[in-house]
Parts: structure tokens; sequence; C-alpha cells
């Protein structure tokens, strides 16, 4: 070992596609960045080496403009002087999916792998905070570092660490992960710009070289000193081997190098000498005064966030497994169109796109990439669906006529479901193609009779529905083999409660107009309705008091909740990226002014309340906190507030459903939002003793402190949530779930309430400049979807944690016809068990064709997976994230399951099987 110090130069970009300018204007940018480094390395060997920020997406948006250089690129990366990969793009760990941020480096790798090399790399320069999973999802991508810029604080001067005080002893550590897999961490603490703009003329260069050593050194555990030679946007300094030669001359008794990442973390490991810090879980920046963490982003653009909820929903956990499903009847896997899918929907994941703090122009981009993916996703799904319901046998529905009209309800979630689904039926078609005259084909429509029809299941028995006549309605197919088909019908829409329909499965139904036995699953009538205010399943029982407030009564625990679903306004004169609420403004409360309740919906299945509130809110900010706005004044630091002038009205808009034979309180809200710079949030005391709570994340439900560290001086606590956050006692527990709800805040208010944010109104990016964003005042109608789910404490959690990801999934259905089919009327190619166990993914592997299911453990404790595969897999293994294939799995056959698996705490584990 050597005492001798070396600079490790490393030359980058940091490219955001788009954020203070849209994202062409940020591409025209990158055209002319990629031209000058390849003209800069053919021209000058001396320039050896260019590191591509982590993400190929970055090639595809160059090569899309240059396609004739695409040579050039190639052998350079081939020669090992640029770097690509492991990300396909830079995204937000913790505003995307589990499924998302693997999709990512699947498809990073995907498109580096042609180019004869991947930078292996853990890279997450600016990321907003890295979830507690990440260095298990290295590991499994035979990735052993992780370097960032965020989420710990910065180590202590000249290294003195004191009372805990910082994180890290060094820039480097141990980052371990809950399930104990560890990376060596890289902090950049002097950010990744810090050797940006070397200097060649001497003078400049020795005042260069004096602070930066000095600022390294501060930090450095070993004598090998990164300098990240870039920063965002920056342009390729072209001039860089001079100014390293002028650094060597300078100081002959440090070896400047430019440098790799590959070099730098070899050289690292080569020279660690003492124990580093073992930092442990997320990095999320809890350790500081709270007011630069970023994490409001979360409710930056709300909108954007239930787009993508139900972007990744219908790519990962409907149209994946109905795929699969699919081809295990023959049917080609469409990895071409996922491919597609996937990258139009993460081109929406960086953080400055997702976390909804850029300019308007490029939030109004993504709504159509959000749309693109989607619309790709419905059209896999359609197809898929139309295979499988075509094989399903629905012979048994023939005796009840020929009129009869079957249909398949679909659970792709990873449990079995019941739930009230909604299916839209024709009852009859007239194709044009028949020569029918328009009226007449009219006419015949609306003489089809509704009356003596009943819903039956595929057993014949009766099932309770509600009918809703749709009319007249125009439609048409697209057959493969020939034009258009178009055709009038009569359509009607049936709601109904849909029982026991097995996981990653279906259950079949009919409408038949013949009347049935009383025999089957149709219960004797009674009202889940009690009353004008009250809902009563036998298990739960809602009561709503005279100003909307809700209290919740859990039979299995005997647990009562007080005074959920108030909500609450307050002023916000941050930004995009941090709320702030003006000082000494106390909010405005929904509690304790009256509430106008309604019975909105009442039958054997379900029922609702309505609630409307009225308040009088503040329309905007003051003159003052514009002002401030217009001179960059840091948010912290801000006096204005909202105006006393003006006021409009917030009229809260509230549904309570609870479903026969339910756990789950079903909340639907919404407003037109015509007010700005204020924050509305709905409240949920739990008053539930704990230290903690959990909330989901990427594959994790993180365990979080409810108290935030001694550094911390943000009035605010808020944080990041996927699914759902949960309070949990010994015997007790209270689960909020949410659909595109990304921000909570556990309040420090005696009664460990969650609030839950929905509407987030600013008018300014913030960050280094002044850009006014309008659009992010997000005026008006805005609908939000939560469900809430007690349970029984530590030992029921993870039931309940299994409802709200189902919540997640939408139903989907498929009419078909009476026929036969290899498929029984109710079945799943698959069944498993584990009660710590969450599913993620059913899909089929693009190299291999295998067969690919993940799981990840909730909990602390090893837990069994016991999984019956579909008829004649073969060569089942255990894999990793990026599907590859490893030791074969012993085949035990026990209790019917031919896999038996011991899953680690907090363990990832992916199983393929060739089918």
């Amino acid at each position: 070992m050597t005492n001798r110090t070396t600079a490790h130069i490393i030359s980058h970009t940091h490219w955001d596609r788009e954020w203070y300018l849209p994202y062409e204007k940020h591409h025209a940018r990158l055209i002319a960045l990629m031209d000058t480094l390849l003209d800069t390395m053919a021209a000058d060997p001396a320039y050896k080496s260019f590191f591509l920020d982590g993400q190929t997406i970055i090639m595809e948006d160059y090569l899309q403009v240059r396609p004739e250089r695409r040579g050039e690129l190639e052998a350079l990366i081939a020669a090992g002087r640029i770097g690509i990969g492991p990300w396909y793009i830079l995204q937000d760990a913790f505003l995307t999916s589990s499924e998302a941020n693997v999709r990512n480096m699947q498809i990073g790798h995907r498109d580096a792998k042609p180019y004869g090399t991947i930078a292996k790399v853990g890279y997450f320069p600016d990321t907003f905070g890295i979830v507690g999973q990440a260095p298990q999802l290295m590991k499994q991508s035979g990735i052993d570092n992780a370097l960032f810029g965020r989420g710990v604080k910065p180590t202590g001067f000249n290294n003195q660490v004191a009372d805990s005080e910082y994180e890290s002893s060094f820039s480097e550590l141990i980052w371990e992960g809950p399930d104990g897999s560890r990376v060596l961490g890289i902090l950049f603490a002097n950010w990744y710009s810090n050797g940006n703009e070397v200097p060649v003329d001497e003078e400049e260069a020795r005042d260069y070289w004096t602070r930066k050593l000095d600022d390294a050194r501060r930090y450095a555990s070993t004598g090998e000193l990164l300098y990240m030679n870039g920063c965002d946007h920056q342009p390729i300094q072209t001039d860089l081997p001079s100014a390293i030669r002028k650094a060597k001359e300078l100081y002959p008794d440090i070896d400047f190098v430019h440098s790799s990442f590959e070099e730098y973390l070899a050289a690292v490991r080569s020279s660690l000498s003492g124990d580093l810090s073992v930092v442990r879980g997320e990095l999320r920046s809890q350790r500081t005064d709270g007011w630069s963490t970023l994490v409001n982003t979360a409710s930056a653009r709300v909108y954007l966030k239930q787009m993508n909820q139900r972007g990744q929903a219908i790519l990962e956990r409907t149209a994946e497994p109905l795929a699969a499903m699919a081809h295990l009847l023959g049917t080609p896997y469409p990895h071409h169109l996922f491919v597609y899918a996937w990258k139009t929907l993460m081109q929406n994941h960086p953080h400055d796109s997702i976390c909804g703090c850029s300019v308007d122009e490029v939030h109004r981009e993504m709504v159509t990439r959000f749309d693109k993916s989607r619309h790709m996703a419905e059209s896999i799904v359609q197809d898929s669906l139309a295979t499988i319901v075509s094989g399903i046998d629905t012979s048994r529905f023939a005796e009840f006529g020929d009129d009869a009209l079957p249909f398949a309800v679909f659970n792709t979630s990873g449990w079995e479901r019941s739930g009230v689904a909604t299916v839209e039926l024709d009852v009859t078609r007239l194709y044009f193609r028949d020569g029918v005259p328009l009226p007449e084909m009219n006419r015949r429509m609306e003489a089809i009779s509704l009356e003596s029809r009943t819903l039956v299941n595929e057993l014949g028995q009766p099932v309770a529905c509600e009918l809703e006549d749709l009319g007249l309605q125009f439609g048409y197919d697209l057959p493969d083999d020939k034009f258009r088909q178009p055709y009038m019908s009569r359509r009607v829409k049936l709601t109904f409660r849909a029982s026991g329909v097995p996981a990653l499965g279906w259950r079949s139904y009919a409408w038949v107009r013949e009347t049935v036995s009383e025999a089957g699953e149709s219960k004797p009538d009674f009202s889940i309705l009690q009353g004008e205010r009250a809902l009563d399943n036998g298990l739960l029982r809602v009561e709503l008091a005279e100003d909307g407030s809700m209290t919740l009564y859990d039979a299995a625990s005997g647990r009562t909740y007080r005074d959920l679903l108030v909500f609450e306004d307050a002023g916000d004169i941050g930004n995009e990226y941090m709320f702030r609420q003006p000082a000494g403004e106390s909010a405005i409360l929904t509690k304790g002014k009256p509430a106008v309740i309604s019975v909105a919906e009442n039958n054997t299945f379900r029922a609702s309340l309505s609630i409307v509130h009225e308040l009088d809110i503040p329309a905007c900010g003051d003159d003052l906190f514009e002002k401030e706005k217009r001179e960059a004044v840091y948010f912290p630091d801000r006096l204005g507030g909202r105006t006393k002038e003006r006021t409009v009205k917030l009229v809260i808009r509230a549904l309570v459903t609870l479903e026969r034979d339910s756990r789950e309180v079903g909340i639907q809200v919404s407003f037109n939002n015509e007010a700005k710079d204020h924050r509305v949030r709905a409240l949920f005391p739990t008053d539930i003793q704990a230290s903690h709570h959990y909330a989901d994340s990427v594959f994790e439900a993180a365990k979080r402190d409810n108290e935030p560290a001694a550094e911390w001086r943000n009035p605010s606590n808020c944080q990041h949530q996927q699914a759902f956050v949960d309070v949990s006692g010994e015997a007790e527990g209270l689960v909020v779930s949410n659909l595109g709800l990304s921000e909570y805040e556990l309040l420090r208010d005696g009664r460990n309430t969650i609030a839950v944010t929905l509407l987030r109104a600013v008018g300014e990016l913030g960050d280094w400049g002044v850009f006014p964003t309008p659009e992010a005042q997000c005026l008006g109608e805005h609908s939000f979807a939560m469900s809430l789910f007690p349970h029984d404490g530590e030992s029921g959690r993870f039931q309940a944690y299994a409802k709200a990801y189902q919540a997640q999934t939408e139903w989907q259905s498929a009419q078909t016809g009476v026929h036969g089919g290899k498929l029984e009327p109710a079945a799943s190619p698959l069944t498993w068990t584990g009660e710590a166990l969450a599913f993620s993914s059913m899909k089929i592997a693009e190299e291999s064709g295998d067969l690919m299911l993940r799981w990840f453990n909730m909990g602390g404790e090893p837990e069994a997976l016991r999984l019956r595969l579909p008829e004649g897999a073969a060569q089942t293994y255990v894999s990793d994230i990026l599907e590859r294939h490893s030791d074969e799995v012993a085949v035990p056959g026990e209790q019917g399951y031919n896999v038996v698996l011991n899953v680690r705490p907090f363990e990832i584990l992916t199983v393929g099987c060739r089918v």
C-alpha cells in the first residue's frame, strides 16, 4: 500500500432530459454535447474517458437525431472510453414502483448489452433520497457499489465525528439494506461537480487545486480522491488533458488521472485500511435541518403521480400477468410492445419529471407520454383477455338458453380477491355488414327486453347484482384478417360482488334469462346502511358526525378510531420542491363545521354515504409573497402569507363506502380547486401508542421513526409513501392506503395522526432561479381514492398490507360466448402461500422465454414460499432481478406444492421456470 495521493478526475455530464427547459430544448443541447464529445475523443487520445450519466437513454436520444454517428459511438464504448448503463434512465427512487425500478435496470442492461460493455456502477448522483432496498437491488444486478449525492448527512470537518452527529465518518461508507446486502457507498460529499472546469492557466490552477485538494481530503478515508468533472448539462471540457498536465506540473507528488469509476472504485477498495461506517436502510436526509430534503416533490402536481400509479399498475399488475397467462396458452409474449410501453412510461420517471419540479411545458408533455404508455398497455390487456377467455369452458351456461351472456372476471393481484366489480355486456349486436338500415337497426336494439334476467356464477348459482341500461351503443371489431367491422349494440352495466376470485386467475359468470334456484352464494337481504349516517357490515361499523368526521369501529380488534377524515387547508409559500406554511398561520379545518350528509348508494352488497363540506379559504398568496418569489427569496426566509382580501369556496365532496364481508372502508374525494398557494390534506388520527410506523416503499414496508432526529428544524416532516402508511400497536393498527397520493406526514399531535396530502398548489419551480409555473397551481377538478384497513396490530399487519396492494389493481373482465375450453371456469395457472410475502410480478423473460415470478418478504423473520406452478412447468430455479438462470430448485412435492423455498427476512425472491 502507498501513501501517495491520486486525484481521479472523472468526466461526465449530469443530463436531466427536461427540467428548466422543455425536453426538445435540452435535447438540442445534448446533440451538441455528444457531437463535441465524439469529436474531442477522435482528435485527442489523451481525452481518455467519459461517463454517460448512468443512463442508456442518452444514446437513444442522440442517435434518434444522429444515426450516422452510431459507428463512432459504438467504437468508443467498445474501447472502454465511454461508460454506459446500468440504468435506462436516472429515475426518482421513491416515486417509482418496485417493478419500475427493476424494469429500469433490466432495460438499461438490455440496451447496453449490444455495445459489449455495461458500467456496473450503482449511480444515484442527484436522486432525491434513495430507497432502503437499493443495496439488494444492486447486488442482484451484479453491482457492488453505490455512488450518490443525497440522503446521508455530509461527514464532519476533518473527519471529527462527535455524538453521532454525522451518519458516516467519511465519504466512503458501507451501505446495508434491510436484508443484510452490503455495497461500498461513495457519497459525493463535495457534490458531483467538485472537479468541474479545471483551469489550464497556472495561477488559476494553483488556486483551484489548493482548494479542491483540501476539500476532498477533508472527507476521504484514503488517498484516492474523487473529482467529478461535469455538472447539470455541463458542456465537455475539451482542454481537460492540458489542465491535467498543468496540475501534474504544479503538484508532482500527486498522481492526476483522467479516470473512470471502475478504476476509482478498484483503487479505493485496495486502499481501504480501516473500518468504514455502516449506514443502514433508507437514505432520506433525516439527520439534517429538514429544509432541503426535497421530499415535498412527492405532492407537487399530484395529478402526475396519479397518472403514474395508473400507468405502472396496468403494466406490472395487469398487462404482464395477463400476457403471461395468454403465453401459457400458446400466444407469443409481446416483449417488443412491453419494452416500448415501459420506456415511454419511464421517460416520465427522472426526478425533475415525476417529481413535478419542472416548467409547465415539461409536464404537459408528460401527460401525453402517460397516455401513450397506457394505451399500449390497454391494447396488450385487450388481446390477452380475448385469448384467455376464448379458452375458458363456459359450456355450463348452455342450460340457460341460447341468449346466455357469459363473461369472466379476472383478478391479476397476487391474492385471492372478493369485491364489487362492474362489467359492461353487449346483449346483442347488429353489424353494418348485414345491410340492415340504420334506423331499423336502432329500433331493433331499443326493442330488446332486459326483463327476467339473472346473474349466475360458474356453478349456476344466483349472484345479486345492480343493472344499468346503457342503451344503444356504437362499436367496432378490428379483425386480424379483415377490414374494420362496425356495429350497433344494446349494452348493459352489471355491478355485483365477485367472491373468491383466485389469485392471478378468473371466475366465470353469465347473465341469463332463465330464473334460477334461490340456492347459491347470494345471502339473505340485509342492509349495510344503518340509519342516515351509519354503515355496518358486521365486521366494521362507520358512523358520521354532523361535521362529516368518521368514527370507525373494528369488531375484530374491538378498537374504535375517532375523528377520521377531517380535511385541512393550509397556505403554501414554498415551491415545487418544498412546502412552507406561512409563519403563524393556523390551518382551516372541516372539524366542527356542519356538513351535508346523504345516502349515495344502498344495496345488498354495498352502501355509500355522501359528505359535502364547504370552506371559505384565501384565494392566493399576498403581495409580499409575490414580491419574495420575484426576488428569489429562499423559501424558509419568506415572510409573506395568504391574502386576507379575497376568499374562494372549496367544496369538498367525499364518498364513504362499505361492502359486504369486507374489512375495507373505501373513500373517494373530489373538489374543484379555485385557490392558489395552498395545500389540502385528509387527516386520520390513530390514537395508537407507537414510536414508529410503516410506509410502503420499494420492495419494503419501511419502518420509520415517528419523531425526527434532533437536528430537524422544519416544522413539517412529510415523507414518501407508495401504496399505504400504517400505524400499528401490539393488538391494533390502521392502514391508510391510496392510489397515487405519494406524500404523508405522521403528525406530532399526541394522536399519531396520518395526514395524507391530496393537493399542493404552488406557482414556481424554485431551486436556482426564478421560474414561474402557473400550471403547478393545479386549478380545476381533482379526485382522489383512499381506503382504510383496520387490523390486529403487529400480528395482522401483513394481511392488511396485502389488501392495500390488491387495491392498486383494477378488476378486469371479458365477455365471451358459450363454448368448451381446456381452462376451468374458475381457476388460476398457479397458487402460492406465504403470510409475510408480497407478490410483485408475473411475466415472461425476454432472453430465456421462462416464466418469472417475484415476491418479497415484508417481515423480519424467514418465511416459507409454497408454490404450485403451471402444468408442464420444468427446470425451476431461483433467479435475480436481471432474470438470469441459476441452479435448479429441488421439487419436494409437499402438500400439493411442487416448490417450497425459504425466503430470508426482507429478501426479494425471483423464481423462474421453463414453460
